[in-house]
């Protein structure tokens, strides 16, 4: 899942395919878009294989039906990772764990995600965004994280809370989550994590939610939990939407080139002015993502 549908662009990467190239084009219903996130990982070594639902985006049933329309079996997911306590990230996972159907089935979260969150206004009036679904605790084993966390053999990391070291990348100012009784500015968005993964002979893959930390935090921090400093690719959300964080769009491009990734993937929240931007800075490194893309890494 993701804000964008295009079944027919081209890409110029080799480890790109859209929907029609993999899944072919005698599909009746083709999946959909919406303002959310999730994406179905695979990760291989010798003849392991583990799949990992990393979000479920926002509406009940979306990443299930698209799923069922790619013809994706969730019931090979073997862990479901959050990103962070925003519901365009768990909207779906009720849906999602009854589909997947395991006793015990890992769903990695973090403490704050079950707690009330929201955004002020200029008015200093709360608007809350819808709770985290208590039902998910029946249908999974929670495992709550702040640490880094290597799972699916050893062959993924979670990273855990990701420190705030890049002075621009300040969060979201007007969050707000309700702690001890009261609602209290809530700017860091602590519980926001990434997945990374060491390629062999390649380098770093970052996979973010929002990147509410930051993506600049999200690599550098991702060099240090692993020890590698290649960066292959990063894909995933990358906050820069909305006049607050347009502002940031500069300071982002230009702490990128330090990493030199070879291909980059900005999706959900970035908006449309930093993909553009993004775009004119790395024309060769550069995929703009779709609902049903395909990489193979």
């Amino acid at each position: 899942m993701d804000n964008t549908v295009d079944f027919l662009s081209s890409s110029n990467r080799t480890e790109v395919q859209s929907l029609w190239q993999w899944a072919g084009r005698s599909r009746s219903e083709m999946p959909f878009a919406e303002h959310g996130f999730s994406m179905l990982i695979r990760v291989f070594s010798d003849k392991k294989v583990h799949s990992i639902l990393f979000d479920t985006g926002i509406s009940p049933e979306g990443v299930v039906e698209n799923a069922k329309r790619m013809g994706l079996d969730l019931g090979e997911v073997d862990c479901v990772v959050l990103s962070h306590g925003h519901y365009d990230h768990f909207g779906g996972l009720n849906s999602a764990l009854k589909t997947i159907n395991k006793e015990d089935l890992p769903l990695l979260t973090h403490e704050d995600m079950f707690k009330r969150r929201g955004t002020k206004d200029s008015k200093g009036e709360i608007h809350q965004y819808p709770l985290f679904p208590k039902t998910a605790k029946a249908h999974s084993k929670i495992i709550n994280t702040t640490n880094p966390l290597l799972i699916a053999s050893d062959l993924a990391c979670v990273t855990g809370e990701i420190p705030r070291t890049v002075e621009f990348e300040k969060g979201l100012t007007n969050s707000q989550i309700f702690s001890s009784g009261t609602w209290q500015p809530d700017p860091l968005i602590a519980d926001e994590r990434a997945i990374v993964f060491n390629v062999k002979s390649k380098g770093l893959v970052v996979i973010s939610g929002c990147a509410h930390a930051g993506i600049i935090n999200t690599l550098k921090y991702a060099q240090q939990i692993v020890g590698v400093k290649e960066v292959y690719a990063v894909l995933g959300g990358f906050h820069l939407a909305g006049k607050e964080f347009e502002k940031r769009i500069e300071p982002t491009v230009e702490m990128l080139k330090q990493f030199s990734p070879k291909m980059i993937v900005p999706s959900h929240c970035t908006g449309w002015r930093a993909l553009h931007r993004i775009h004119q800075e790395f024309q060769d490194t550069f995929v703009s993502n779709s609902v049903g893309n395909r990489y193979l890494l």
